[in-house]
């Protein structure tokens, strides 16, 4: 088998050149292979040895393939020591992206060049993990604690120019990497530059209480999380200890995070997206169709935020509204928008100015007529959506696609509007819609494979994840929500206040209570959501009756003022109400319900494992592909902590049969209506099967 790793004399340079694509990870191979290099070069008549890589990138970080693996010699941590203690000057050039170890390799060589467009980063923290192999101890002597910690707990990468101004660079070169690279470092050996070893240099001392100033901001913004706070013990390491016992304390550390819950959960995380990008049954060769021109329907919250979705990705948007008052208001979102992201510094002047002139407003259906994907983005109202769609129908181009935003309503219904239903799909986008993650791609039973697989990848191209969905009331996210927000408000009429349920949820790892979230949406929205289903799918009429009975008092949440919160209108602040708590006390009593004390145990269960059973049922259903893709749904878009690997993964940590003994409890205590165990979650209980089991078997 032929190395990954070659190594050649330029002239009186060793160069060692890295080709394994595609981002030339450091699996066993390339491991081995920059060993046997090193030491080679340590014989030769070389002045100075350059590693190099071929293809896009440097080394993007470990090998996916072997994580999970027994690890094999060499260790990337000896590797690196290995470098570092090389008797010739070691340059590391740097291209494409230099990650996690990657990074933590060209830290272990005695100078670093890079080109313009470079970024380098220390990701480990995304997958619960902290940088094992000398990072923690050698980038803070080498730019300094403060800046170490700042990158290694954001996990952010950095360009070359921020880079090289930290020191973490040394040189930013022109042209072509490797023959620049080449001539740096010849020009370093001419001029007799002396091998710089990063685990020497002295660490810059902190002020004091600045760990633990930063200990105490960590435990806010990371409730919860592991690797932070053992990436600032590591760092404190590196300011007090020897490099050697640095390097313990890392190992230590790494070791315990990579056994941890929290990283399985990260790690579960980052391969679900990736599996939630493949359809099952879609060829990979089913053709695309061409998107150039976008028109988006309604200029609302949601409108507004789709129609900068396709503009910053390049493309350009016709954005409809009634009348040219609300045109001018949903184009004013859109102008605040841009505004706010140069102001915090997200994009430029200019190219906010560029992607903003890719909008035009329109109130003339005829104008759609070139479009080739159509979003509708209409308030949630079957009978509208579908008048909308027969219109479209009309006035549309044969082989546009037209898709729906809608949160909840049925995509089949809307498509039997067209004489085109294998046109029609969902896309459901969640708010603000030019920030958050998640796309849920709703296929209805005539959407074409074209369709979905352009729709797929478009979801890529505006920067989304993707997950496809079924055709059911709310599809994956809402049907389960529907279930959550049931139990937090049942939680409050038993006797629980709303700060309670809320701070339950928000220390469990939650990124706001429900009852909060409910403010910020807008209580109107499930209320008119609710208005238009039948009495027989409202469900349990105690559970939202406050949220109506709130609504029915005009505080409609944070854009009246007032919800289950009251709001400061400067700072949008929220404080209890006692008007709230009186109200939920005469809505009990009216109710003939007995408040108690409730503890934030019962809070937690009753309103995860809500969303467990849903979601065992919409599997059983094949409304979502897979477990993984409804752990997605809910940690890009619903908040759920991704440390805790989304509901379906946190089912699975916690045990099936402990789920559904506590879902049997339930059912007992509260009653069958809103608790019944899902089939799926007895059987693989019953049998001491896992959700994993269960996924591989659907494979068959």
């Amino acid at each position: 088998m032929t190395s990954p790793v070659s190594y050649e004399l330029v002239d009186d340079i060793g160069v060692i050149t890295v080709n394994s694509p595609p981002v030339n990870a450091l699996s066993h191979t390339v491991r081995q292979g920059l060993h046997d290099a090193i030491q080679a070069a340590q014989k030769d008549a070389s002045r100075a040895v350059l590693i190099v890589c071929a293809g896009r990138t440097f080394i993007a970080g470990a090998d996916i393939t072997e994580f999970g693996k027994p690890p094999r010699e060499p260790h990337l941590p000896d590797l690196c020591n290995t470098i570092e203690a090389s008797s010739k000057i070691v340059v590391a050039a740097l291209h494409g992206t230099a990650l996690g170890g990657g990074l933590e390799v060209a830290l272990s060589c005695h100078y670093r060049c890079a080109v313009p467009d470079a970024k380098v980063g220390l990701p480990e923290v995304k997958l619960g993990l902290l940088p094992g192999a000398g990072g923690t101890q050698r980038l803070p002597r080498l730019i300094g604690a403060q800046a170490a910690l700042d990158i290694m707990i954001g996990g952010n990468p950095i360009g070359a120019g921020q880079a090289a101004s930290l020191g973490l660079i040394d040189h930013v070169v022109d042209g072509e990497l490797a023959e620049a690279a080449l001539t740096w470092c010849r020009e370093l050996a001419e001029r007799g530059a002396v091998r710089r070893v990063t685990s020497e240099l002295p660490v810059e001392s902190l002020p004091e209480g600045a760990l633990a100033e930063y200990r105490s901001t960590l435990a806010r913004r990371a409730r919860g999380q592991v690797a932070p706070q053992k990436i600032v013990d590591c760092v404190e390491a590196s300011l007090t200890r020897p490099f050697a016992e640095g390097l313990k304390t890392e190992r230590e550390a790494f070791i315990e995070c990579m056994q941890s819950p929290q990283s399985a959960a990260l790690r579960h995380m980052f391969f679900a997206e990736r599996e939630a990008a493949k359809v099952r049954g879609l060829s990979r060769d089913t053709p695309l169709r061409d998107v150039n021109k976008v028109a988006v329907i309604g200029a609302g919250t949601m409108g507004s935020g789709i129609s900068m979705n396709f503009a910053n990705a390049g493309m350009q948007v016709a954005l409809l509204e009634v009348n040219d008052e609300a045109l001018a208001r949903g184009l004013g979102i859109i102008d605040r928008n841009y505004d706010g992201g140069v102001k915090r510094g997200k994009l430029t002047q200019e190219k906010a100015l560029e992607c903003r002139g890719r909008i035009t407003g329109t109130t003339d259906y005829e104008s759609l007529s070139d479009a080739d994907l159509v979003i509708e983005a209409v308030f949630e109202n079957l009978d509208l959506k579908q008048e909308i769609f027969a219109k479209l129908d009309t006035v549309c181009r044969q082989g546009a696609i037209l898709a729906t935003n809608t949160s909840y309503q049925d995509v089949d219904r809307i498509a039997a509007a067209t004489q085109r239903p294998q046109d029609v799909i969902g896309l459901h986008f969640f708010s603000p819609a030019h920030i958050m993650k998640l796309l849920e791609v709703v296929r209805a039973s005539m959407t074409a494979d074209d369709v979905l697989a352009t729709c797929m990848a478009l979801a890529k191209k505006i920067r989304k994840t993707p997950v496809v969905s079924g055709v059911c009331y709310g599809f994956i996210g809402n049907r389960m929500l529907g279930h959550y927000a049931r139990e937090a408000q049942l939680c409050v009429i038993e006797g629980a206040t709303p700060e309670q349920v809320d701070a339950a949820m928000e220390e469990w790892g939650m990124a706001m209570g429900p009852l909060a979230v409910f403010d910020l949406a807008g209580l109107d929205v499930g209320y008119k959501a609710r208005q238009g289903l039948p009495e027989s799918e409202r469900g349990d009429p105690r559970a939202f009756r406050v949220a109506d009975a709130l609504v029915e008092m005009n505080r409609l949440g944070q854009k009246s003022g007032a919800g289950f919160y009251r709001y400061d209108p400067e700072t949008r602040q929220r404080a209890s109400d006692p008007d709230v708590q009186a109200l939920i006390e005469r809505e009990a009593a009216q109710m003939g319900v007995e408040q108690r004390e409730i503890d934030s145990e019962e809070i937690v269960d009753r309103l995860i494992l809500a969303l467990v059973n849903e979601g065992m049922n919409i599997l059983d259903e094949g409304i979502a592909q897979r477990p993984g893709d409804i752990d997605v749904v809910y940690v890009y878009g619903y908040g759920f902590p991704a440390w805790r690997g989304g509901p379906m993964h946190y089912a699975e940590a916690v045990g099936l049969d402990h789920v559904l003994e506590r879902v049997r409890e339930f059912e007992q205590r509260f009653g069958s209506e809103n608790w019944t165990p899902a089939p799926l979650l007895e059987a693989l209980a019953g049998e001491g099967r896992t959700l994993a089991d269960w996924a591989k078997s659907q494979l068959n």
